[in-house]
């Protein structure tokens, strides 16, 4: 496990289209900034599409690798950038799947904000956790047995490893905050 966040190895998965642009490109920028060695694994070695509020084109970036080719050992932590429609795919890739549950596992963070949190609820890592995400997916949690807050920001640390979580984009100060708390300041 990293001991700062200069020398942290971040993963960060995403599909090629519909992720929330600044939910994405915060967590990337701000980590690579503080001297995190970030890499933005995508569904496929393609650009990655962001949109803005789930339907305006965002920025496009070039992931650094695939995600169903890198595995959770060569990293110290896991974050799941939200959109709708981005993990509304990523949810149900088993490639993605295994890298959650891989970082869990072994007992290492995992962040995700907005509706990230589909990813951890399809495999089936909230039972006993209590995290937040947006508000239209706090049934899927519960009914994941995980226990829904609305919080700007939420750690938890049961069942063996560290979960971050955040709401929305108005909330990514406070997530990213935390993500670098985690990774050691």
């Amino acid at each position: 496990m990293a001991t700062s966040v200069s020398d942290a190895k971040v993963l960060i998965i995403v599909r090629n289209w519909g992720i929330e642009e600044t939910e994405m490109t915060r967590p990337l920028r701000d980590l690579r900034a503080a001297g995190a060695s970030v890499t933005l694994a995508a569904a496929e070695l393609a650009p990655i599409e962001t949109v803005r509020h789930d339907r305006y084109v965002g920025e496009i970036v070039e992931p650094d690798t695939v995600y169903s080719e890198v595995s959770a050992d060569d990293f110290d932590m896991l974050v799941v950038p939200g959109g709708t429609c981005n993990v509304d795919r990523l949810r149900v890739d088993p490639a993605a799947q295994k890298l959650a549950k891989d970082f869990a596992a072994a007992g290492k963070p995992v962040a995700s904000i907005c509706h990230g949190a589909w990813l951890l609820v399809n495999s089936d890592l909230l039972k006993g956790k209590t995290l937040t995400a947006c508000r239209y997916i706090a049934a899927d949690i519960e009914n994941a047995g995980g226990k829904y807050v609305d919080e700007e920001v939420h750690v938890d640390e049961a069942n063996g490893f560290k979960l971050i979580t955040s709401r929305k984009p108005a909330d990514l100060d406070a997530f990213v905050g935390a993500i670098k708390e985690a990774l050691g300041k």
